[in-house]
């Protein structure tokens, strides 16, 4: 993928949840690749801080607050937007893990909420703002949980299957209207949030992945760019992981 010198000059990329972490990187990339990105995020200060640490592409650059759970907030975003849209990333996500004996109605109405409906809620909203050319990508963000589940996260691994069902049905519905619809699931990614756990944690995930080393953002950026790229232009309904193999036998805590 690093031989590939991926353009999106004349593309516009909205990228949810993408003021912070895997949403961040997956923005400074499409950014760094010449396309207008519009970023939505429900955290006012990550937006500030997110259009500081990118203001060297600020003619590039636009960024609203959204609650992806809320649908007059994200109508209220679409209507902000300045351009249409060619690409979506569907990226905004919340965990309230615990055990499902420990498990509130609340945790998981809040995972379901953000996670699957808020999916539902923005693609309804943008669906309309999508150019009229035949290059049209969305790409939802799934989980390796969503394939294996994960104890303690009953609620996250039901909403990211739930990604994935509704990507496979997009796929079929939206592909005769120029649309590919794909998921990416990740592993253990290393965020500024992740980085904090403690060593002993750390290194003990990187022994379950084969490739001896956890997940950087640029691993799940890079799979975006190449799913929105035209070299991606027959893959279509695919949940494409990215976690180096990882041992199917999950901790609890893990992403």
């Amino acid at each position: 993928m690093a031989n590939i010198n991926f353009s999106f000059a004349k593309k516009n990329v909205v990228v949810t949840g993408g003021a912070q972490g895997i949403g961040f990187e997956i923005s400074k990339q499409f950014l760094t690749a010449g396309a207008k990105v519009s970023i939505w995020d429900f955290n006012q200060e990550a937006l500030k801080i997110a259009e500081k640490e990118l203001s060297q592409w600020a003619s590039q650059l636009h960024t609203t607050k959204v609650d992806v759970t809320d649908r007059a907030s994200c109508e209220q975003a679409k209507n902000s937007l300045p351009f249409g849209i060619d690409i979506l990333i569907n990226n905004a996500g919340i965990t309230r893990d615990k055990s499902f004996s420990k498990m509130q109605g609340e945790d998981w109405d809040a995972v379901i909420q953000t996670n699957l409906t808020g999916l539902f809620n923005i693609t309804k909203a943008l669906f309309e703002k999508f150019t009229d050319t035949p290059h049209k990508r969305i790409i939802n963000m799934a989980s390796v949980v969503s394939l294996y589940g994960n104890f303690g996260q009953t609620n996250y691994a039901a909403a990211k299957a739930g990604v994935v069902g509704m990507t496979k049905t997009w796929a079929k519905e939206f592909g005769r209207k120029g649309f590919t619809c794909n998921a990416v699931a990740p592993g253990f990614i290393l965020t500024k949030m992740t980085q904090g756990m403690p060593e002993e944690v750390l290194k003990g995930m990187e022994e379950k992945v084969p490739v001896k080393r956890l997940g950087q953002t640029t691993d799940i950026a890079n799979m975006c760019l190449f799913l929105a790229s035209e070299e991606a232009a027959y893959i279509n309904g695919a949940v494409l992981s990215v976690d180096g193999f990882i041992d199917v036998k999950l901790g609890e805590g893990d992403h």
